[in-house]
C-alpha cells in the first residue's frame, strides 16, 4: 500500500490546485488567429469530430473551422494520417491551417500509454512519440491523453497510471508537445474528474494537465462543483457540449451530446468557475450526435460556435 502524501507533498509536485498557485508554462501554437469576441475570456476551437460523420477530411475541416468563424481546430490523428497516406504532406497542411488564420489548439488521438502490459505500453508511448511529431510538425502543442486500452477492466492503480503519465510528459517534453489526461465517463478508469486530477498531481511533472469534458464529467458521476479546485493553469482546452435529461446518466452516450444550451448541463456555473479559476483556454466544441452528422457541416460547425458563445455570454451576464 502506498504511503498517503501530505497536502504540502501534492500541492509541490504539481499547479493543478488553486492553492499552488504554480502556472504550467506552454509556448503558443503558431498562426494568426482570427480576434476572440471582445467580452470574452476564452478562445473557441471546433474538435472535428462534431462533423466527423461528414467524412470530409482533415483539409476540408480546416476550411470550415475558419469559415465558422472558430480561432482554433483540435483534428484527429486518424483523419491527418489518411490525409498523408494519400499522398499529402504535413508542410502542405501546415500551410493551410497558417493561411486559414487558425491554431491547432490540441489533437486527439489514442495511444495506449497508460495500460498494465509492459509491451503495449512500450508501443503505445513509440505511437505517442509519432503523434506528437506530426502535431508539432502543424504548429500543435497539445495532445489528448485519454485511458485508451485501460477502459474494459477497472482496477487499474492510480499511483502507477500517475508514473506513466509522468513519463508520457517526459517524451513531451522531447516532443515539444504536451499531453493532457483526459476524463472518459464511460472508461473504467478515470471515469470521474478526481481520478484524472489524481494522476496528474502524483506525476509531479510541472506539465502535469487536465482535459475535462461537460459530458464525461455528468457519464462519470463527478459533480461539477469540482471544478473549482483546478487552477486555471491546470487546464488548456476544455471539451465543451451539453447532454439531455433523457437517456439518464447510466444510459446516455457520446451520440447523445447536444448543442451546448440545447440541453441541461449547468452551463452557467461551468463556464462561471472557469472565468473565476483564471482559465484562458480554449473550449473546443466536441459532439457526436448522429443528427448533426445528417446535416451540413459548416451550418453545424457555425451553430456550434453560435450556441457556445451565448452559453459563454449568459455565464458572464
Amino acid at each position: 500500500m502506498q504511503t498517503p502524501i501530505s497536502r504540502r507533498e501534492a500541492l509541490g509536485k504539481s499547479g493543478l490546485l488553486l492553492a499552488a498557485g504554480g502556472s504550467i508554462a506552454l509556448a503558443s501554437s503558431a498562426g494568426h488567429a482570427a480576434e476572440k469576441p471582445k467580452n470574452s475570456p476564452f478562445r473557441y476551437c471546433l474538435n472535428t469530430g462534431t462533423i466527423r460523420g461528414q467524412k470530409l477530411g482533415i483539409v476540408k475541416e480546416i476550411e470550415i473551422t475558419a469559415k465558422a468563424g472558430y480561432s482554433g481546430i483540435e483534428p484527429w490523428l486518424g483523419t491527418i494520417n489518411a490525409y498523408v497516406k494519400g499522398g499529402g504532406t504535413l508542410k502542405d497542411l501546415r500551410k493551410r491551417i497558417d493561411d486559414a488564420g487558425i491554431t491547432v489548439e490540441s489533437a486527439i488521438a489514442f495511444a495506449n500509454w497508460i495500460v498494465d502490459d509492459d509491451a503495449k505500453r512500450a508501443a503505445g508511448l513509440e505511437q505517442a512519440k509519432k503523434d506528437m511529431d506530426v502535431i508539432r510538425q502543424l504548429g500543435g502543442r497539445r495532445i489528448a491523453a485519454p485511458p485508451a486500452g485501460a477502459t474494459n477492466k477497472a482496477g487499474l492503480n492510480l499511483f502507477k497510471a500517475a508514473e506513466r503519465y509522468r513519463a508520457l510528459l517526459e517524451l513531451g517534453d522531447k516532443m515539444e508537445v504536451v499531453p493532457q489526461v483526459e476524463v472518459w465517463g464511460f472508461s473504467k478508469n478515470l471515469s470521474r474528474l478526481g481520478e484524472a486530477v489524481f494522476v496528474a498531481v502524483e506525476s509531479g511533472h510541472k506539465n502535469a494537465c487536465v482535459l475535462p469534458d461537460v459530458y464525461h464529467i455528468y457519464k462519470g458521476g463527478s459533480d461539477f462543483a469540482g471544478l473549482k479546485l483546478l487552477s486555471g493553469s491546470a487546464v488548456h482546452v476544455f471539451h465543451v457540449n451539453d447532454y439531455p435529461a433523457d437517456p439518464p446518466r447510466e444510459a446516455i452516450s457520446d451520440a447523445d451530446r447536444v448543442f451546448p444550451g440545447d440541453g441541461i448541463a449547468p452551463l452557467k456555473s461551468i463556464f462561471g468557475t472557469l472565468v473565476k479559476n483564471g482559465f484562458r483556454g480554449a473550449l473546443s466544441l466536441e459532439l457526436f450526435n448522429r443528427g448533426y452528422w445528417k446535416r451540413d457541416a459548416l451550418e453545424v460547425a457555425q451553430t456550434g460556435l453560435k450556441k457556445t458563445q451565448a452559453a459563454v455570454q449568459a455565464s458572464l451576464d
